[in-house]
């Protein structure tokens, strides 16, 4: 497959369709319910246009973004996203390298199909952790000191799955952290024969969450795992918790799925060093606001402390609105996953390439000379 072809990400969720079968596809691409927060996420970006400045000498521009003392090439970075290693095998890795490669930041998930271990040693690219806080303080705790004695700098606590959201193109094709092999998925797996036989028959079947496994009986199947995260879900978190959890990390930790002034204003209370702006990519709460239109309220609220946003992003036109927004930087979810589903690291790699290129054209366009300089005067909302 030749992914230098893909001239943007569109291409490359299509190569990734190409390659998968449904049920897995599906999983990868789809939102909760009707999927309305999964389109308003793109459709949101719509609502701003550019206010270009001309004739400012700008040929070269500096993409770079400082975030906790920690210097990015580019001002996006690739996010937590779970079970990657059921769109390509070892896809963590991949990933992580593949921004390590692009001077980009790489956030590991709890539910990864590598372990801590492995992808801290993978490459010696800036790293974070994502926290689910699944079960009780002595399970983060744990996955905590893990994370430190790897060297990730910087935590993320995703609090906006402590129930979970209902996935109805997982529900029809059966999926729920485990595939179910019916004559249709068995049949649809035949006809992905690449897939089959580099993940699933090269990769022992589904994948596990490694990061995990410890909690559980040992020689504990994908099965058991699944219903591990479904039944230490706490729906009894609290911001005494996001206390605690800021005391165990003890570095920078930002609070992922924040989309309100009010609940920006309590991470900050709870010892937050920053928020991310999210709606779990559309997956969790159908209905809700569209990351970008939270965006202005949050970063008014949030004072100091470090804003990112994810959701919907698929252009660098997308990631210069939210920048100008007043976010200090944006996670990369499906663009970079469509990459590696389609052809592993160098389809990572040719996502970020993608998007650094797109992000230095709109700035060279608008007139400016960095990413510092962005601000609301560059953009209108209509």
């Amino acid at each position: 497959m030749n992914i230098d072809k893909a001239v943007n990400i569109s291409d490359l969720g299509r190569l990734a369709q190409r390659r998968l079968p449904k049920v897995i596809f599906d999983f990868l691409d789809g939102g909760a319910e009707d999927e309305i927060t999964l389109r308003a996420n793109r459709e949101g970006f719509d609502r701003y246009r550019f206010r270009p400045r001309l004739l400012t000498a700008n040929a070269k521009r500096d993409l770079s973004v400082t975030l906790f003392g920690e210097t990015f090439k580019v001002p996006f970075m690739i996010g937590p996203t779970g079970l990657n290693g059921i769109h390509w095998r070892h896809a963590d890795i991949a990933l992580a390298k593949a921004a390590a490669d692009a001077g980009a930041g790489f956030t590991l998930s709890t539910a990864s199909t590598s372990s801590i271990e492995e992808v801290g040693a993978s490459t010696s690219g800036i790293k974070w952790f994502q926290l689910y806080p699944w079960a009780d303080r002595a399970f983060c705790a744990r996955l905590i000191e893990r994370a430190k004695a790897s060297g990730y700098k910087a935590l993320l606590v995703t609090v906006d799955s402590v129930n979970a959201g209902r996935r109805e193109r997982d529900a029809r094709n059966r999926f729920a952290h485990e595939v179910t092999l019916t004559p249709s998925v068995v049949l649809d797996g035949l006809m992905h024969p690449d897939w089959l036989f580099s993940v699933w028959v090269g990769g022992g079947g589904m994948p596990k969450m490694p990061n995990v496994a410890e909690f559980l009986p040992p020689g504990a199947n994908a099965a058991a795992m699944a219903e591990f995260t479904r039944s230490r879900r706490n729906p009894m978190l609290s911001w005494d918790d996001m206390a605690f959890l800021k005391r165990e990390w003890g570095g920078p930790m930002l609070i992922k799925g924040v989309l309100t002034a009010e609940d920006a204003r309590l991470a900050r209370e709870a010892g937050a060093d920053g928020v991310v702006v999210s709606n779990h990519g559309g997956r969790q709460l159908d209905g809700s606001l569209a990351t970008i239109e939270a965006l202005p309220e949050v970063v008014e609220a949030a004072g100091d402390a470090v804003v990112m946003i994810d959701g919907g992003f698929r252009r660098g036109s997308d990631i210069v609105k939210a920048l100008a927004l007043g976010a200090k930087g944006v996670l990369l979810g499906r663009a970079t996953l469509y990459g590696v589903a389609a052809a592993g690291q160098p389809g990572a790699a040719r996502a970020l390439s993608i998007l650094q290129a797109e992000v230095d054209r709109v700035l060279a366009l608008l007139g400016c000379h960095s990413v510092a300089e962005l601000g609301r005067h560059h953009i209108a909302e209509v």
